[in-house]
Formats: C-alpha cells, sequence, structure tokens
C-alpha cells in the first residue's frame, strides 16, 4: 500500500509552515476521497474476471468469486495470497511500480522552470530526479528477482497539480513505502532476500526524510523509531492510487478493509476527531488504534463516531479502527484501512 516529489541560487521566498501543512492536508484528504467506498460500483476493469456467484458482505457492489485472478484486478478478494517471500516480493514490486510512475509522471509534468516558479532552488529538483533513478532501480531488481512471477505495473492516477502538491505526496509515498517494507521484513525467511529488502528500506526512508526536511521544511524524522505497517494497511493507502491493474497479475497477501474518513488530518492531541467506516456487522466495542513508530495507543470510538487524539504523537502517524485494545492490529482486528495523520515538530521536538 505507493514514487519522485528540488538550484538556482536566488533568493526565493520559503514555504511557509502554513502552506506546506495545506498541501499535506490535501494529499492526506485525497488519500480518503479516492478510496473505494462500501457500496460504491467499482469499474468494469476492477470487476473483470469476478462473477456474479459471491459478494463481499462489505463490499456489496463487487462480485469477487474469481478473484484468484488478481488481488488488484477485483481488489474486494476474501482470501489473500498466503505469505511467502515471493509474494512479499510481489508487494514490494507492486509499490515500486507505483512510486517510479509517481516520480517519471510528475518529473516529466513538471521541468527545471516549474519548480522555480513554485519556489524551489535548482537543486531540489535534481535530488527528485536521483529519487526517480532509486525507484526506477528498485523496480529493476525486484522484476530480475521474481522473473516470471513479476506482476506488471497498473494504471494510476495522482492528485498533484504542481511541484508543491508533488512534493508533499512524495513524502506520503516514500513514509508508507519505507513503513511497508519495515512491517514486512518480519515475514521474510531468506536472509539474502531480508537483507535486500532492508537496503531499499534504508533508501526510502533517507528518501522521506530528506523530502519532509529539506523541501517541505518539515522534522526530518518521525522520532526514534520507524512505524511498521502489515501489507493491508500499507496497501490500503496505496490503493488510493491505483485505477486497475493487469488480470494477468499475481494475487497480493493483503487484505481488503473498508475506507477510514477522519473530520481532521492534521488535528491537536487532545482535541476530539469524527472518524467513520462501512462497519455493517456493528462490530463494538471499537477503537483507534494509533500507530506512531513501535507504540500503538488506543482511544475508544464512540457510537457518534468521536475519538480524542491522544497526547505526545508526533510527525507522520497511521490510524485505523480496530476491534481490540489489548493486541497488535493486524488483519484479524482491523475493521478499516489507514489513515495517515500529520503532527509536525519544531527542532525542541514539542508538537506545534
Amino acid at each position: 500500500m505507493y514514487a519522485s516529489y528540488a538550484r538556482i541560487l536566488v533568493v526565493l521566498p520559503p514555504l511557509s509552515s502554513l502552506t506546506v501543512m495545506h498541501y499535506m492536508v490535501a494529499v492526506v484528504d485525497h488519500l480518503f476521497a479516492s478510496a473505494i467506498q462500501p457500496g460504491q460500483p467499482v469499474s468494469a476493469s476492477l470487476a473483470a474476471g469476478c462473477t456474479e456467484a459471491s459478494r463481499h458482505p462489505l463490499w456489496p457492489c463487487a462480485s469477487w468469486s474469481n478473484c484468484e485472478h488478481s488481488s488488484l484486478h477485483c481488489p474486494f478478494c476474501p482470501h489473500p495470497a498466503p505469505i511467502t517471500d515471493t509474494s512479499i516480493l510481489q508487494f514490494a514490486l507492486t509499490l515500486e511500480h507505483l512510486e517510479n510512475n509517481f516520480y517519471s509522471g510528475g518529473l516529466a509534468k513538471f521541468d527545471d522552470k516549474a519548480f522555480a516558479d513554485a519556489g524551489f532552488p535548482a537543486w531540489v529538483r535534481g535530488r527528485f530526479v536521483q529519487i526517480a533513478e532509486h525507484e526506477a532501480e528498485h523496480v529493476e531488481f525486484l522484476m530480475a528477482a521474481l522473473g516470471d512471477a513479476a506482476p506488471k505495473p497498473c494504471e494510476y492516477s495522482f492528485p498533484y497539480t504542481d511541484p508543491k502538491s508533488f512534493a508533499a505526496l512524495s513524502m506520503a509515498l516514500e513514509t508508507v513505502g519505507a513503513s511497508a517494507y519495515l512491517g514486512a521484513a518480519r515475514y521474510i525467511q531468506d536472509k539474502d532476500t531480508l537483507t535486500a529488502a532492508g537496503s531499499i528500506l534504508a533508501v526510502e526512508s533517507r528518501q522521506a526524510g530528506w523530502v519532509s526536511s529539506s523541501v517541505l521544511k518539515l522534522q526530518p524524522w518521525d522520532g526514534a523509531y520507524e512505524t511498521p505497517l502489515t501489507p493491508s494497511g500499507a496497501y490500503s493507502l496505496a490503493a488510493a492510487f491505483i485505477k486497475e491493474c493487469p488480470s494477468s497479475n499475481p494475487p497480493l497477501p493483503v487484505q481488503m478493509f473498508p475506507s477510514l474518513t477522519v473530520s481532521d488530518s492534521s488535528p491537536k492531541p487532545g482535541s476530539t476527531i469524527t472518524v467513520s467506516f462501512d462497519n455493517p456487522e456493528h462490530v463494538y466495542p471499537a477503537y483507534l488504534a494509533w500507530l506512531d513508530g513501535l507504540a500503538v495507543t488506543y482511544t475508544p470510538i464512540d457510537e457518534n463516531g468521536k475519538t480524542t487524539v491522544p497526547e505526545k504523537l508526533e510527525g507522520t502517524v497511521f490510524a485505523g479502527a480496530v476491534s481490540s485494545n489489548n493486541m497488535a492490529p493486524s488483519d484479524s482486528t482491523m475493521l478499516s484501512g489507514l489513515a495517515m495523520f500529520q503532527f509536525p515538530f519544531g527542532s525542541y521536538a514539542m508538537t506545534e
């Protein structure tokens, strides 16, 4: 669940923190708005390969009995692919294809002048070109490792409209990518494969930190620990940018969940927000699990969908609705996909 977001030596006005947050909030809001909603008709290309013989109870619009063709092609499959080294690499390549397409398309659309007009020095776009090269190499590496089992690129839609929104989305994608690799590491059996994945993870994390601090003028890290995401959690965020995929693509080790909508993607700690997700089985109590580094904080969701934002959250934080507050979030406890929140903090680690 996810591609390239800048040096004419002239004095240009810096991006204000307010401007940065505007773009970050817009990106996060797109993640919610673009997610496939329960009851929303799916496109013919997504539904191809699925018959009317069976329907997912959480996704009544989708017919899905032949979903073995592809969990991307028909994303409402009830049974994700078994977790193996191969399926984890296929999942990783799916994310790398997305990032590769994001950077190649964005850099083709926004040239040096566009970045300069947006207030960026020339080295910003130059670094994005380097990131694009990294993502292309990641794709080549994973395709070579998987051979005939490699999934093909999908068709994507990214909401950037200018270099600033491109940079904000880059930060989001790189952060999700790093967290996806970290969360998948526990499932990899082969040590050489684990080392290779760790090498890519480190680069994704460095790239996320560079975009956040050097380009967007936010914090360079989110705390002492990175946040691991399950494959299903990461994919719930990446899926917002995927329009359709080849029917020949292999199924992925991900479970689809209803999207989570939030009233504020950059709330103040201690404030009350409203969340909503499709919950046809009326599973209660329900909690919002806040994923911040290696820590998970649970806040109860009341019958009106209200919950309180925990204190001391910093940087990029993920959250999803779960059915239990005494076990780690997993596919068995998740009630929704993930949402992405921003809690910027200054050089003295005081949340703004």
